[in-house]
């Protein structure tokens, strides 16, 4: 497997070895001997797994401490773009977006450390997501991020008004208005 760090720390893209024949191909998507090796050593406790269709955009969430959240984020079928924002204060990329396209072709996957609000949209006719997380869901320490925060300028490959949100993410706040502790 094939580990790259990004300019944001604790933010990588995994791409897993793929051996392909005429019967189709296997891949070892999970190994926690890779990871710990890379220094990645999130123990992750909770799989999460999501259905989506064309044009939906979920995001961007978060967990605040104690119950945040690393995340192993990989997509069963179709196209999404993978939007995560550092909430971290201290870090120089706080309230910088990181965007990546993650599809069942390419295998690629995110590994997203605490301190970030995750989102995707749905590039395709329709995506299923599996992420791993190393910390239960809290409801009481979840919040967001509004997905159109100007001040983060994000493209998530959808023309506006195709977009499909919940109603709960069209009232997140925005990032200067947001509550999280990490």
């Amino acid at each position: 497997m094939r580990i790259t760090e990004t300019e944001f720390e604790g933010l990588y893209v995994l791409e897993p070895t793929v051996f392909e024949d005429s019967r189709g191909f296997f891949m070892e998507s999970f190994n926690a001997k890779v990871l710990e090796k890379a220094g990645l050593n999130a123990n992750f406790i909770q799989d999460n797994q999501s259905f989506s269709t064309a044009g939906v955009l979920r995001g961007l969430h978060y967990q605040s401490e104690p119950y945040a959240q690393t995340k192993l984020v990989r997509v069963l079928s179709g196209v999404i773009l993978d939007v995560v924002v550092d909430l971290r204060k201290e870090k120089p990329t706080f309230g910088k977006a990181f965007s990546i396209e993650l599809s069942a072709e390419s295998k690629k996957q995110l590994y997203v450390s605490k301190g970030f609000a995750h989102g995707f949209s749905v590039l395709g006719d329709s995506a299923v997501i599996l992420y791993k997380c190393d910390n239960y869901y809290h409801r009481e320490s979840e919040g967001g991020i509004l997905y159109n925060d100007a001040a983060l300028g994000i493209d998530w490959g959808l023309p506006e008004d195709k977009i499909v949100l919940s109603e709960k993410d069209a009232l997140n706040p925005t990032l200067a208005e947001a509550k999280f502790k990490f």
